[in-house]
């Protein structure tokens, strides 16, 4: 019996073993992304990550169910970055990657989400092409598309909007970002969706409204995207800074602008024995 043939006698994910995945060579740096926070959102290729490297540098927002499928023996190092909260400089992690992979590591930079959105992926990997160091890309499922499916909000709709803006609520220093143009980018798109934007949400919908966006419009805040403990909260944008007083809201979480919200009633799947389901 051939392999090919052996294969397709196998069940379920044994049918993987003998695929030919990428080799992930002593020496390189696979920045990959591991999803919105369910560990069944991970790519195979993320999988395959987990399973070949030698030492794992991960970030906070990495599920930590996620570090359990690593390969036996493999080192396990912290380099999460959380807003408030003593974090490692980026500078010193993108050189601990250089160090490791100088030393014939197989290194996973383990991202959540996905490692170019938002996620310093593109600083890092300047860093190591300044270094000589080879690295692959694993794209992974970004909380702003993921999480709001998870939430019963299509990140894009054709009878709401065929547009959709992706962007941060904080800058490197975390404050409000002050490069950001929200005169124009108030009316831009019908929805916008941002990410770690919680702790600047009533300036940003201050800036939004001196821009014309509607004060009306709905916002949704999904906190905790994907995972059993994910909860949703609305309000709309005139009524942000009087909502926050009242409310404590857990983080991480994203945060949707726009009518697409009106979509949430019909759509919201994820709820009841679906959210007892570690995996997703």
């Amino acid at each position: 019996m051939d392999k090919q043939s052996d294969r397709l006698k196998r069940q379920g994910f044994a049918r993987l073993d003998g695929e030919p995945f990428p080799v992930f060579e002593a020496g390189w740096v696979w920045l990959v992304g591991a999803g919105p926070g369910a560990p069944g959102l991970m790519s195979l290729l993320c999988y395959h990550a987990l399973q070949s490297s030698d030492v794992v540098v991960y970030d906070a927002l990495v599920n930590s169910s996620i570090l359990d499928w690593v390969r036996p023996g493999t080192e396990l190092e912290y380099a999460g970055k959380r807003g408030g909260k003593p974090s490692a400089q980026q500078r010193d992690i993108s050189l601990r990657l250089i160090e490791l992979a100088s030393a014939g590591k197989r290194v996973l930079r383990l991202k959540g989400g996905d490692p170019f959105m938002f996620g310093r992926g593109g600083e890092e990997c300047q860093h190591l092409v300044k270094a000589g160091i080879p690295f692959r890309i694993v794209p992974g499922i970004t909380a702003g598309i993921g999480g709001l499916a998870y939430a019963g909000l299509p990140s894009t709709h054709r009878d709401t909007n065929h547009s959709v803006i992706f962007l941060t609520g904080h800058d490197a220093s975390g404050k409000m970002p002050a490069n950001v143009n929200w005169q124009a980018i108030a009316t831009a798109s019908p929805v916008i969706v941002m990410y770690m934007a919680v702790k600047h949400l009533a300036e940003i919908a201050d800036a939004l409204m001196a821009g014309g966006r509607d004060a009306g419009d709905p916002v949704t805040i999904i906190s905790n995207a994907t995972l059993p403990q994910q909860s949703v909260a609305e309000t709309r944008l005139l009524e942000v800074k009087t909502f926050l007083a009242e409310n404590e809201l857990a983080t991480p979480a994203i945060v949707v602008l726009g009518h697409v919200a009106e979509w949430r009633p019909v759509l919201d799947w994820y709820q009841g024995g679906l959210k007892e389901n570690p995996i997703g």
